[in-house]
C-alpha cells in the first residue's frame, strides 16, 4: 500500500490544522457520554450487544450526516479506490478484533494487569502511523506522547490495584499479550481509518472523514450483525427491543466518531489519540464532583500526568 500524505496542507494560516484539537476535544466528550450509556445498557443486553448498538444505531446517522454534507452542503461524494476499500475493511475487522480480545480478557481471573497493558495503544498508534503512512514524530511531541501514556497506564493500575512489580511479573503472561494485542488492534483501527480517508485524496476533510466514516460503520454492521445473527439471535433481537437507549448510544456514538475521524483525517493519529486521552480526565472529574467517589493519590499522579502529556502536546507539536 502507498504511503499518504495529508492533502490539507493549503491553509496558509494553520488554521485547519489546529482546528484538530478542539474536534479532539467534542469527540473525547462524547465518547464519554456514549461510554456511559452503553454502561446503562450492559443490564439490559450481553456485552456483545451492548457493543454492536455502537455500530447499528449509529449507522443511519452517519449517512444523514454524509447526506447533509452532499445535498446541503453541496460537497461532491468520493470515488472509492481499491485502497480506500482495503484499509476500510482492515480497520473495521481491527475495530471489532479489539473488541474480542477485550471481552476475551476479561474472562481471566488475572485480567488486571493486561487491562493496563491495553491502554499502551496511543504508543503502538505511533509505531504503526509511521510503517503504515509514514507518519513522523518531532522528539518533543514524542515525549509529550510517551508521559502521556505512562500517565494512563499509571491511572488504570491505580483504579485495579497492580503494582508496577505486578506489571513485570506479568509481561510473559497469557492476559498480558491479550492486552497488548487488544491495544494494537485498537490502534491498528485508528491508523487504517485515518490511511482510508487520506487515500481518497478529497480536497475537503469534512467529506472525507463523514464518508469513511460511514462506509466503516456499515462494514462493521454488516459483520458484526451476521456474527450475531449466528451465534446470538437472542441478542440480536434484544437490540431492536431496547431501541430507545439503543438509539441514545448512536447518536452519542456517531457524533462522538465524526469527531475522531475528521481529527484524524486533519492530523497524524498518535497526537488526536494521545490529546484525546482528556477523556480520561473528563471521567476522573465526573467521578469526584458528580458522584463523590473516593480517590488515591496514584490516580491523582496518573491524571496529572495525562494533562501535563497533553499540554506538552499542543506546546511543541
Amino acid at each position: 500500500m502507498r504511503t499518504c500524505q495529508r492533502v490539507f496542507h493549503d491553509n496558509p494560516d494553520g488554521i485547519l490544522m489546529e482546528l484538530w484539537i478542539p474536534i479532539t476535544i467534542f469527540a473525547a466528550f462524547m465518547q464519554n457520554a456514549r461510554s456511559a450509556l452503553q454502561k446503562h445498557l450492559k443490564g439490559r443486553l450481553t456485552t456483545l450487544g451492548a457493543t454492536y448498538v455502537r455500530f447499528l444505531y449509529a449507522t443511519p446517522f452517519a449517512l444523514a450526516y454524509l447526506a447533509g454534507l452532499h445535498l446541503v452542503g453541496g460537497l461532491p461524494l468520493p470515488a472509492p479506490n481499491q485502497t480506500f476499500l482495503i484499509y476500510v475493511a482492515f480497520g473495521g475487522v481491527s475495530q471489532i478484533a479489539f473488541t474480542f480480545l477485550l471481552l476475551w480478557l476479561f474472562s481471566f481471573r488475572n485480567f488486571a494487569a493486561g487491562t493496563t497493558f491495553s491502554k499502551t495503544e496511543v504508543v503502538q498508534i505511533a509505531v504503526l502511523g509511521f510503517l503504515v503512512l509514514g507518519d513522523t514524530l518531532t522528539l518533543a511531541s514524542g515525549a509529550a506522547i510517551l508521559l502521556a501514556a505512562f500517565g494512563v497506564v499509571v491511572l488504570s493500575a491505580a483504579q485495579t490495584n497492580v503494582t508496577l512489580a505486578t506489571l513485570l511479573t506479568s509481561l510473559t503472561e497469557k492476559s498480558t499479550l491479550i492486552g497488548l494485542a487488544s491495544g494494537a488492534f485498537l490502534g491498528a483501527s485508528v491508523v487504517f481509518f485515518r490511511g482510508a480517508a487520506l487515500s481518497l485524496d478529497y480536497p475537503g476533510f469534512l467529506m472525507a472523514a463523514g464518508f469513511t466514516l460511514a462506509m466503516a460503520l456499515i462494514f462493521q454492521t454488516v459483520i458484526m450483525g451476521l456474527y450475531l445473527a449466528w451465534q446470538e439471535p437472542a441478542t440480536l433481537k434484544a437490540v431492536v427491543v431496547h431501541w430507545r437507549w439503543s438509539m441514545a448510544v448512536g447518536v452519542t456514538g456517531m457524533l462522538a466518531s465524526v469527531g475522531w475521524f475528521t481529527a484524524f483525517t486533519l492530523e497524524n493519529a498518535s497526537y488526536v489519540r494521545a490529546v484525546g486521552q482528556i477523556e480520561l480526565i473528563f471521567t476522573f472529574a465526573a467521578s469526584i464532583f458528580f458522584f463523590r467517589e473516593k480517590t488515591n493519590g496514584k490516580e491523582v499522579l496518573g491524571i496529572l500526568l495525562v494533562a501535563a502529556g497533553i499540554i506538552l502536546l499542543i506546546l511543541t507539536r
